[in-house]
């Protein structure tokens, strides 16, 4: 029919970067001994039960949840930043339950009403997604580790700055002194600090607290906000600590104006934390035996990757912390990828972490103790 115009619909994104995986997957599920998938950071072992027995006693939920949150879930959680995050007195007001965490990184630029002209800042190696939320709302994504690494009229234009620490998929931790320079030059420039955090119970050598290390700070620790949370903003998931990925448990905390307005944008759009999983992580918040617990798995998962990558010629950089070895061979990324997809292992490719990950490697400790122990055989086998 003439006069027909044509229209095409959708974000138009790039494709999403673990789908360049497809390939090495397929030939490591060719082993004989089936493969080992450590690329991606997803729990395997089981949802504790107390956690599924408190989603349970809640599933008789006719109403709609609260977009704020329970009062009970955010005094757990503000329980939980005194006991275990050194942030003491927090507002539970100031406290709002997320659908997991990866939403809220993609949503939050467009959420603080960032657009054309702004920037957001984050970390030189980082999880796609900061990149994404900036694209989301039409703003500019920088990388920067520091914020004295940008010229002047970059730094004009940085309205908000991620930070990740532990890192993703590095494992770096920044100490106190360094978190609170940031947060120091954000401030000097009207920018809001967002800091992820979720892999902060899963500290390592001098950060892992069963073993006598420090407790990996938090951006709202005093030392770092300097006894005020204005313009600071942490956010956390369980996802990791207490094996509940599926069910989206996550939260953000920090500045007053901004946890409000955040509330009612997500009002209006319906972002919401389902009852029974609210009721599910208060339970798990308000309990730490499971996390020391799933931390040991963790460890003992650890100790046996690191002398078989090694082995296998690898140079593990940094690592201290999460649930990553981040790790090089000296080579182009693919070329390692491939090394490893020959032994029926999938790992994950450092350049999807930007251009700073190039010719490193990064390995999950989230397989089964068993799917564990067959990788490290095999590297530690092929390694002569």
């Amino acid at each position: 029919m003439s006069g027909t115009v044509s229209r095409s619909f959708g974000l138009n994104l790039p494709e999403y970067p673990w789908e360049a995986m497809a390939p090495y997957a397929r030939q490591a599920a060719a082993h004989a001994d089936g493969a080992v998938n450590l690329s991606i950071g997803t729990p395997v072992d089981p949802t504790p039960g107390f956690i599924q027995d408190a989603l349970a006693a809640a599933a008789d939920a006719p109403g709609y949840p609260t977009t704020h949150g329970t009062l009970e879930l955010r005094q757990a959680i503000a329980g939980w930043f005194a006991r275990r995050r050194a942030v003491p007195g927090l507002d539970p007001q100031d406290i709002m339950p997320t659908v997991g965490s990866k939403e809220l990184v993609a949503w939050l630029p467009l959420l603080l009403g960032l657009g054309a002209g702004d920037v957001v800042v984050r970390p030189t190696v980082a999880y796609p997604t900061y990149d994404m939320g900036a694209v989301l709302a039409g703003a500019t994504a920088v990388a920067a580790d520091d914020l004295d690494e940008l010229d002047e009229q970059t730094r004009s234009r940085v309205r908000l700055v991620w930070v990740n620490s532990p890192g993703n998929p590095t494992g770096i931790v920044r100490d106190a002194q360094s978190l609170a320079r940031l947060v120091e030059q954000a401030r000097a420039l009207g920018a809001v600090v967002a800091s992820d955090e979720c892999y902060a119970e899963l500290g390592w050598g001098e950060w892992d607290t069963a073993r006598g290390g420090a407790p990996v700070p938090s951006v709202l620790d005093p030392r770092v906000s300097g006894g005020s949370n204005d313009s600071l903003l942490a956010v956390y998931s369980l996802s990791k600590q207490s094996n509940v990925a599926g069910y989206r448990a996550a939260f953000v905390a920090g500045d007053s104006a901004i946890i409000a307005n955040l509330v009612n944008s997500r009002k209006h759009a319906g972002m919401i934390v389902p009852a029974p999983v609210q009721a599910a992580m208060a339970a798990a918040l308000s309990e730490d035996g499971h996390v020391a617990a799933q931390k040991d798995k963790y460890r003992a998962r650890r100790e046996l990757l690191v002398p078989a990558l090694e082995a296998f010629g690898l140079d593990i950089r940094h690592s201290e912390a999460g649930l990553y070895l981040w790790a090089t061979a000296g080579e182009d990324t693919w070329q390692t990828v491939e090394r490893f997809a020959e032994l029926g292992i999938v790992v994950g490719p450092g350049v999807i972490y930007g251009d700073a990950g190039a010719g490193y490697i990064r390995v999950a400790l989230t397989g089964s103790d068993e799917r564990i122990a067959a990788a490290a055989r095999r590297l530690t086998e092929a390694a002569g």
